[in-house]
């Protein structure tokens, strides 16, 4: 049994930037925002995040450029109210060959004459949105943060914080058990409330939940990168992991980087097969891949 690399990004990246009601600690960096100024900021920003995160509202089409050490792909990726498609449009960074163009069309095609394959599709995306609300449940007291100075971002002034387990925290069951396990840092965007970067490292050997048996190893990071990409809409814009861990006594490694670009909105309501008509019917620029 394999574990899902996107499972496992999700996962870690709602642990990070979805929590609940923070925890601080009691000192803190005293320039140019007082503690309770800043504790403030961050429940304000996380409780965005997480509004965000369950948001529907506001669909995109974007490029997905994803890169691990043996092989990058580039995709196309349409969000609907039937779950994302994709289309592969670049290997390595070269257009597909036609005889690879052609199984992509076919894929296509077999999708928009199969509505199970969809429906399929978006009971895997809710069943991994479950556990991470599984995960989010036991989040209000799961770090503590501390305020670690401000720095000048992209679009304007960002307070860094770092964070770390709360030793008052008992994990109810094995998805919440990794909280215990990771420290780090976030930026905040202080305007826009918003996270701009996270970075966060496994401290020690984390046990993997999902039903699995297995465990991530001491060491792995991940790091993410968001930002305003429609009229106030932030997105996740790089993404990079390396991580190790064992499974049903194999042992896997995760080393990947990922970065989305060429936001577009789509109408709000889309369904699937209108997302793979238009997927079929392209052939915009940013269907290049570049």
């Amino acid at each position: 049994m394999a574990v899902d690399c996107t499972a496992v990004r999700r996962l870690m990246v709602l642990v990070c930037l979805l929590p609940g009601p923070a925890v601080f600690s009691a000192q803190g960096a005293p320039d140019q925002l007082p503690p309770a100024q800043a504790q403030a900021l961050v429940i304000r920003t996380l409780a965005n995040e997480l509004r965000a995160a369950q948001d529907r509202g506001h669909p995109m089409r974007y490029l997905l450029r994803k890169t691990s050490p043996r092989l990058t792909t580039t995709k196309q990726i349409v969000e609907t109210r039937d779950g994302a498609v994709a289309r592969l449009i670049a290997i390595n960074g070269a257009p597909l060959s036609a005889a690879d163009e052609q199984k992509e069309q076919a894929r296509l095609d077999t999708l928009l004459a199969d509505p199970e394959l969809q429906r399929h599709r978006k009971v895997g995306e809710e069943t991994d949105t479950g556990r991470a609300l599984k995960v989010l449940r036991a989040l209000p007291r799961a770090f503590i943060y501390q305020y670690a100075g401000s720095e000048d971002g992209p679009s304007g002034k960002l307070a860094k914080f770092t964070f770390r387990p709360n030793p008052e925290f008992d994990p109810p069951d094995l998805e919440t058990l990794v909280l215990t396990a990771m420290s780090g840092e976030v930026w905040i965007d202080i305007d826009a409330e918003r996270v701009a970067r996270l970075k966060g490292r496994l401290d020690r050997d984390a046990d993997l939940g999902w039903g699995l048996i297995g465990k991530l190893y001491k060491g792995g990071w991940i790091a993410i990168e968001q930002a305003d990409v429609s009229g106030g809409q932030w997105r996740t814009v790089r993404f990079q992991m390396q991580m190790s861990g064992r499974v049903f006594f194999r042992t896997r490694v995760f080393n990947t980087t990922e970065v989305e670009t060429h936001f577009e909105p789509v109408p709000a309501g889309l369904g699937y097969v209108q997302a793979v008509q238009m997927l079929l019917a392209d052939t915009s620029p940013n269907s290049s891949g570049r």
